[in-house]
């Protein structure tokens, strides 16, 4: 079932992404997909509100247009929120703003960053690792942080299939391997 629901969440992104090329609005529709999607899943209530049986498609459809207009005002992703919700595919909006990411990101020659370090990194240390990561990928890079205390010290910044480790748990991993051979 997974697979398959990310194949359909790939063609529903795919082509709200496309409205929002030929429109010049793919960002603005980025964003309110991704809005609706972080509701979605934060929102316990919503969901069961959407997903009850006992409630009449006319009632479920009243509670989405009611919710809407303040987190997605814009007609092409209300349309397709509504047309989720009649097709009772609406818990595939997480998936679907996912891939309406990726569509973006790979359009706009950008790529994601997952940062982790022991301990919150300042604003400056971030955008260090950021403008060292755009030189190594050539793209525009967007940090996404993270924090393990298990990495004792250091950084570990993964982009895509590149993973550049300088935590020190590893270093000190390396150093045991050494002493051992």
């Amino acid at each position: 079932m997974a697979a398959m629901g990310g194949s359909v969440a790939r063609r529903y992104a795919r082509a709200l992404f496309g409205i929002g090329v030929d429109s010049g609005k793919f960002e603005a529709l980025g964003q309110e997909i991704g809005d609706l999607a972080t509701l979605w899943s934060s929102s316990a209530e919503l969901r069961q509100a959407l997903e009850n049986p006992v409630f009449r498609p006319s009632e479920k459809r009243a509670v989405l247009e009611q919710i809407l207009p303040r987190v997605a005002p814009t007609p092409e992703v209300q349309r397709l929120a509504l047309l989720l919700l009649e097709r009772r595919r609406i818990l595939l909006l997480p998936a679907i703003a996912r891939a309406y990411r990726d569509f973006a990101d790979a359009h706009t020659g950008r790529v994601r960053a997952k940062v982790t370090s022991a301990e919150p990194l300042s604003a400056a240390a971030l955008d260090r690792v950021r403008r060292s990561l755009e030189e190594r990928t050539g793209k525009k890079v967007i940090v996404e942080p993270a924090v393990d205390a298990g990495l004792i010290g250091g950084v570990v910044a993964q982009v895509g299939d590149l993973v550049l480790d300088g935590s020190v748990r590893t270093q000190l991993a390396d150093l045991r391997q050494k002493l051992l051979n």
